[in-house]
């Protein structure tokens, strides 16, 4: 009976159940009729009348009620796997932080091709619906209980783990983000963290790029591309670029290509054998995937690598291990996240790619911003190879 009493304080107009399988719902107070003491069933009223039995739990006090709403966030969420349109803008609930997470307002989010894949389903999200997007920077609004190393104003960035930047505020756990330096503006981080570490332990680690080397770059103008062309020049290389058009040209000639291509007018392998003088290429770096796959490996000298770091056309023909003895060829495919497993690892990737940025051996050129409202429209530029350079999304 006091439940009941509790009932007739008219601020308390909602109650909140846990049905037998474990779900949950809130309904409106008139929708209930008792039955025994604290169990109550629908009424027949209620528009979900035959429901099964449900538990009490508590009464909801709408005014909580309104202050938990308050803390809605807008985010990009994705319910069935397809092209742009699948990206829907509404509201989520974030939680507070848990031990060793951080909550983050998002200041400005990196758009990347993996965004792109996941999408489509070409990489495989581990629920659905999900939130897309692997890169963000933002500043710390709260530090779960006993966190040290990280305080509420902290401006920080991440790349990779956890997806779900395409938000006006996440959850993150506080040893995957690094700090990042008042002379980098967060936009410029926001672009150059995933794009930036990519080209990091793809020219540093994954085939080590040295002077005299010669360096075959796909998608010479894009993200990762015009990084990977900035820091092989600086680090001695001649680099060979293809891009699709005389103005990506132009830019790939900025970011130090010592040769630029434009594969729809020209055929890239006869090219780079004609600028190799026949030796062909020691690396190719290829994000485009089907389309260049088999010219790349034709491209490459003997005891070449074939790194293929992405498929924005597709993914390669199947290939058979004959493909690479004729040349004894490498052939890796590599990501990110193997290559910053360890906080020690992390830290030293982003830090090589901030004082990259800092000392200018890396430009970064933002050309693109989109409202995080029109992720869907900068997802269709994106594909349809409209955009150049970095793009990143504004909450």
């Amino acid at each position: 009976m006091g439940l009941l009493r509790q009932f007739q304080n008219p601020t308390f107009r909602l109650i909140r159940f846990t049905c037998k399988d474990s779900r949950r719902l809130t309904l409106p107070l008139q929708h209930l009729s008792q039955r025994r003491n604290t169990r109550f069933s629908l009424s027949s009223s209620s528009t979900l009348k035959n429901s099964r039995e449900l538990v009490l739990v508590r009464a909801v006090n709408t005014e909580a009620a309104a202050t938990q709403a308050s803390k809605m966030v807008k985010a990009i969420r994705v319910y069935e796997l397809g092209g742009p349109e699948v990206l829907k803008w509404e509201d989520v609930e974030i939680g507070e932080p848990k031990e060793g997470e951080i909550r983050v307002r998002n200041k400005a989010i990196g758009l990347n091709f993996i965004d792109v894949y996941f999408r489509k389903g070409v990489y495989k999200a581990t629920v659905i619906p999900f939130t897309p997007g692997m890169e963000a920077v933002g500043e710390v609004i709260a530090v779960g209980p006993g966190l040290t190393g990280q305080k509420v104003g902290d401006i920080v960035a991440y790349a990779g783990q956890p997806m779900g930047s395409y938000a006006e505020e996440q959850i993150l756990p506080a040893d995957k983000v690094v700090p990042v330096p008042p002379s980098v503006d967060p936009i410029i981080a926001a672009s150059i963290m995933l794009k930036g570490m990519t080209a990091q332990f793809l020219v540093r680690r994954c085939f080590k790029v040295e002077p005299g080397h010669n360096v075959l770059v796909h998608a010479a103008a894009g993200g990762v591309g015009s990084l990977l062309c900035q820091w092989a020049n600086a680090l001695g290389a001649t680099v060979i670029g293809t891009v699709s058009t005389k103005e990506k040209a132009a830019q790939a000639k900025e970011d130090g290509c010592h040769h630029v291509i434009l594969y729809k007018e020209e055929d890239f392998v006869n090219r780079v054998n004609e600028i190799t003088s026949g030796k062909g290429v020691d690396v190719v770096y290829d994000s485009v995937g089907k389309d260049t796959f088999q010219g790349s490996l034709d491209c490459l000298k003997l005891r070449g690598y074939m790194v293929s770091f992405g498929q924005s056309s597709g993914g390669p023909d199947p290939v058979p291990l004959s493909a690479l003895a004729a040349k004894s060829l490498f052939l890796t495919r590599p990501t990110l996240m193997q290559y910053t497993i360890t906080r020690d690892e992390l830290l030293e990737t982003a830090g090589e790619v901030f004082t990259a940025v800092a000392s200018g051996i890396l430009r970064v050129r933002v050309n693109h911003k989109y409202p995080l409202s029109e992720a869907a429209q900068a997802h269709a530029d994106l594909e349809s190879r409209k955009t150049s350079g970095s793009v990143v999304l504004i909450p």
